[in-house]
């Protein structure tokens, strides 16, 4: 049993030591818990469940504390992958609910899997999800100061390999912030988060670098193909230069290769297969 996750991109980790210790604080007791969760539940039970842990966490960029973009509000999506029966779901630009990730399990059973807008916030609201304000007062002191570039680059993601041997990948992302509404990211796309039964890849980064690439896919397909899981990062790294692609990834195979890169650190993560890691 394996599991990693990731809190995006955020540049004040490497000045602001403060919040540097917080988010190392936090996912490394994230990662304890999904860990726990996973010695009873399955590859995807848990990474929902981790998934849900980084988005109620101001610290990050998904859920509670996401960004606001340039019309005032704030617009989730997210996305997860069942590696073992290859099911996709997610939901683009969800307003007004505090889980976009749950919502994303509750479509995975349906067979229209992906919804966006009003169409995803009818279902959530239909299943029970109630209206939830994800702003918070930092998210608000930003959007009205215009605080550009203090804008976090970044998702929340979880990759689990259960103890069946199966995978799953979970995706979440308040957006970058300031962006046109509308505007669909790699996070509830197969450029952001990919499994089957070969391995399974969470993205975060620069959205439209991340689709361009199709990263996560790419990687998967690669290691379906033979490769080990940091050769197939590094070769679909090296086609993301081409346009100085901004991406960061965490993967598991299905054989445990456990692996975590970036082109532009710095990344935030955290992995445990019974001992914690996480990033310095």
């Amino acid at each position: 049993m394996k599991l990693i996750i990731h809190g995006g991109f955020f540049s004040e980790s490497q000045t602001n030591q403060e919040i540097k210790k917080a988010k190392q604080d936090t996912l490394a007791e994230i990662v304890k818990l999904g860990y726990k969760h996973l010695q009873t539940y399955t590859a995807v039970e848990t990474v929902v469940y981790t998934v849900s842990l980084l988005e109620d966490c101001e610290l990050f960029n998904a859920g509670t504390g996401s960004q606001i973009q340039s019309d005032g509000k704030i617009r989730l999506s997210a996305s997860l992958m069942d590696g073992k029966s290859l099911r996709f779901s997610g939901v683009i630009n969800v307003e007004d609910v505090k889980n976009p990730i749950c919502i994303a399990e509750k479509l995975l059973g349906h067979d229209d899997r992906v919804l966006s807008g009003k169409g995803a916030k009818d279902f959530a609201r239909e299943h029970g999800f109630g209206y939830y304000n994800p702003e918070t007062p930092q998210r608000r002191k930003e959007y009205d100061k215009k605080l550009s570039d203090s804008i976090r680059l970044g998702t929340v993601g979880c990759v689990a390999l259960d103890i069946y041997g199966n995978l799953a990948a979970a995706t979440s992302t308040g957006g970058k912030g300031f962006e046109i509404p509308g505007r669909v990211s790699d996070s509830a796309t197969t450029a952001g988060n990919y499994a089957n039964a070969a391995a399974a890849v969470s993205c975060t980064g620069v959205g439209e670098d991340l689709v361009s690439g199709a990263v996560a896919s790419n990687i998967v397909t690669r290691v379906t193909d033979g490769m080990p899981l940091s050769l197939a990062t590094k070769k679909t790294f090296e086609e993301l230069k081409t346009f100085d692609g901004f991406a960061g990834i965490i993967g598991i195979t299905a054989k445990g290769e456990i692996y975590h890169a970036d082109t532009h650190p710095y990344m935030v993560w955290a992995m445990c297969d019974g001992e914690v890691e996480v990033f310095e």
